[in-house]
């Protein structure tokens, strides 16, 4: 059992070039890395960990290894919408902006709504005018 197993193999034969296999290997890698590439390849497998028959944890693993051009030709191309990976690409609503950012554009929007139906409210009560006029220039500098 203390064998290596560099202690059974057979020495090579003095002057003989290299195994079977071995002397075009990266041309072969190449052509296979190509062929790859050009076709796509899934590799799936799922780990699970279990502890006196409970399962405690899986973990489902699923790899797609294809070009850039196969990818979008099966209809993937999920890092053009990626704001980490595209400067092209839109951030997603209330990720970039800080949290809460669309809860405050919509208050935003309906307390904009609320005041120019107070406005047109007001335009009918006789004296209201200079309060209105009063009103602009604040509004004005709250949308600079």
């Amino acid at each position: 059992m203390s064998d290596s197993l560099a202690g059974r193999m057979p020495a090579p034969p003095r002057g003989a070039g290299p195994a079977h296999g071995q002397q075009g290997s990266s041309a072969n890698l190449a052509d296979i890395l190509e062929r790859v590439l050009d076709k796509g390849i899934v590799i799936a497998g799922d780990i699970q960990i279990n502890l006196l028959d409970i399962e405690l944890l899986t973990i489902k693993l699923r790899l797609l290894v294809a070009s850039v051009d196969k990818a979008k030709e099966m209809g993937i191309d999920w890092w053009e919408h990626d704001p980490s990976l595209s400067s092209r690409a839109r951030p997603a609503p209330g990720t970039d902006a800080g949290p809460g950012h669309d809860a405050l554009a919509d208050e935003n929007e309906r307390l904009r709504a609320e005041l120019a139906h107070l406005r047109s409210a007001a335009a009918g009560i006789p004296g209201s005018g200079a309060a209105g006029d009063r009103a602009a220039p604040a509004e004005q500098e709250n949308e600079r």
